[in-house]
């Protein structure tokens, strides 16, 4: 189903091809002046520097040809060569039935599916999540919801750090701590069954990490012993594999829980451990292939090109001391991905501060072979700051826990719902469904209205207004239609053919025709913002038009029908962006 843009940017292409210039110059926008125009097109003038003619006269000859299409109420020229249209009520009431009737609500699929994977979350095992890893699952989750709804066949992957020097720092740590858990550790048998370990929590690990990873910093004796315990592990000594196997567990659990408050899900919960088996034979092949060259010891792979401004540094694949690396590990995983789902497309959604790390690998697999030219793509993003403008801490100024976080704006938005005089009449158990919606709204929208590569300031107060631009603003409008369609259905009035006839039915129907062009910006440029956007001034526009244009109490039947059908294709569509933004709208407030 096309929209406005595309059916009008097609008709205009073709006036310009029939004045014997290229079609390139119809590409059809938004107008800058809503109050002038639905769309302008702007192409006369780069027609006119690459013809040598006057840019004037070329939009002349345009609109000429334009003139007479029956889905255009005015084609106009105005100043050094700009076109402005101006759709027929008649044709955006066609469209306007169009997404009605589109399960979509407008949302065009992709011309051509591919297999994409999302990496993004990244938590650490034995180690709870904090708010540094909020943004990477926020984001992470809206693209892959937005490339399922394209058409594209998605995989969300968490992605875990579960195998390195931090998991011969624990073991070290509670076998010091408790004899029993050491005694597991020593263990030949490798019992992960073994009764002691109920006992080791994910509270005991978040204990035991910092202290032990500070005195691996100072104590060289200890550093050394946590080395050869993780060697020991990733050599596959049973009762390591028994400790490890129960941080793994215990992290899960809880990384589950904090996703999941999210709306935040994955498909795959594969880690660092996963492709520890791949990494010596690839070794292997790398020198097989004579991609690999030895360094001071050290096995490096040159990834740097002819024409960087640059230099980058080369992939450390295997330190002087014998060890594999972290971009190691890495490329091993693309090497797993293209063995097990052979995606056409892999997003890494993480921080942008790690940009040079990612490129660096990026360029080994390529030089690989194992995934094409720009088949592996970096989606970084800022930092969410505190009202100071520093990354966002606690007030005593430590890391804030991601479950802290997601407790704090829960209960400001239980705080908010009472204020407002919201959710009265909800029991008990809805009101709290009803808090948690409102507080992932805050959150998420908060983060996703901006483009991912800025960072922003997190303001709880700002962000749980049931006014402005935030994400309980939105929830507000879902729920006003909600009630409205409720109301609608008990007096008998049913949605029938949508008639465009007020400035605010048209206003409306043109940001429902918008959507399509938003998830396209969105999905192309890998920046969710685009949909937050869309979702924000569709929920504005209702709320204008709701105000301006009586619905049940209109002054026909005909006009009550049309109204109804407007509201009703507005919250599928609302509904539909929150989804991809990873928000859900509660049935009433």
């Amino acid at each position: 189903m096309t929209d406005l843009i595309g059916a009008l940017s097609e008709a205009v292409s073709a006036a310009f091809t029939a004045s014997g210039l290229g079609p390139e110059h119809g590409r059809v926008s938004a107008s800058d002046r809503p109050d002038l125009a639905d769309f302008q097109c702007n192409g006369a003038l780069a027609a006119a520097k690459a013809a040598r003619r006057n840019p004037r006269e070329i939009a002349a000859e345009v609109v000429q040809r334009l003139t007479g299409d029956p889905r255009l109420a005015s084609v106009e020229l105005a100043g050094p060569g700009f076109i402005n249209l101006r759709v027929s009520d008649g044709a955006l009431a066609a469209r306007a039935g169009a997404i009605a009737e589109d399960s979509t609500a407008g949302l065009t699929p992709v011309a051509a599916p591919r297999r994409v994977l999302v990496d993004y979350g990244g938590p650490n095992v034995a180690k709870p999540m904090h708010v540094g890893h909020l943004r990477a699952s926020i984001i992470g989750e809206s693209l892959k919801r937005l490339y399922r709804r394209r058409g594209d066949d998605v995989l969300g992957d968490a992605h875990f750090g579960d195998w390195g020097f931090q998991m011969g720092l624990l073991i070290i740590a509670a076998g010091d701590e408790d004899p029993r858990w050491a005694a597991v550790g020593e263990d030949p048998a490798g019992r992960a069954d073994d009764p002691a370990l109920a006992d080791l929590d994910l509270a005991i690990l978040d204990r035991l990490y910092p202290m032990a990873a500070a005195r691996a910093k100072e104590d060289a004796a200890y550093r050394d012993r946590a080395r050869r315990v993780t060697a020991e592990l990733q050599a596959g000594k049973p009762g390591y594999l028994a400790l490890w196997r129960r941080f793994t567990e215990v992290s899960q659990v809880a990384l589950e829980r904090d996703f999941h408050a999210l709306g935040v899900d994955f498909d795959l919960w594969k880690g660092e451990s996963t492709v520890d088996h791949l990494i010596a034979p690839m070794i292997e092949e790398l020198k097989a292939k004579g991609l690999l060259e030895v360094d001071q010891g050290a096995l490096i792979m040159r990834v740097s090109r002819q024409g960087d401004k640059r230099e980058l540094p080369p992939l450390l694949v295997v330190s002087s001391a014998g060890s594999a690396m972290y971009g190691t590990t890495d490329l091993a995983t693309v090497l797993d991905r293209k063995t097990s789902f052979d995606p056409q497309l892999v997003i890494y959604c993480v921080d942008q501060r790690q940009a040079d790390h990612f490129e660096i690998v990026f360029r080994a697999a390529y030089l690989a072979g194992y995934a094409i030219e720009g088949a592996l793509e970096h989606v970084g993003f800022g930092t969410m700051n505190g009202t100071d403008g520093k990354p966002f801490k606690t007030r005593a100024g430590g890391v804030l826990k991601l479950q802290d976080l997601i407790v704090m704006t829960t209960d400001k938005a239980r705080e908010r719902l009472h204020e407002a005089g919201l959710g009265a009449e909800a029991s008990a158990e809805e009101f709290e469904d009803i808090a948690r919606k409102v507080a992932v709204a805050a959150l998420k929208f908060a983060d996703l209205q901006n483009f991912r590569g800025t960072s922003y300031v997190f303001d709880l107060d700002r962000f749980m207004s049931f006014e402005g631009k935030t994400g309980p603003y939105l929830l507000y409008q879902a729920v006003r239609i909600k009630s409205l369609l409720r109301k609608a259905a008990e007096t008998g009035v049913a949605p029938g053919t949508i008639v465009v006839a007020e400035p605010a039915e048209r206003d409306l129907a043109l940001l429902l025709d918008a959507f399509g062009h938003a998830a396209a910006e969105a999905y192309d440029k890998r920046a969710p913002h685009f949909v937050a956007e869309h979702a924000y001034r569709l929920a504005q526009g209702f709320s204008k038009f709701y105000a301006a244009c009586p619905v049940l109490t209109a002054a026909d039947e005909a006009s009550r029908a049309s109204r109804l059908a407007l509201s009703a294709t507005t919250l599928r569509q609302l509904e539909i962006a929150l989804d991809i933004l990873g928000i859900d709208t509660p049935e009433r407030m």
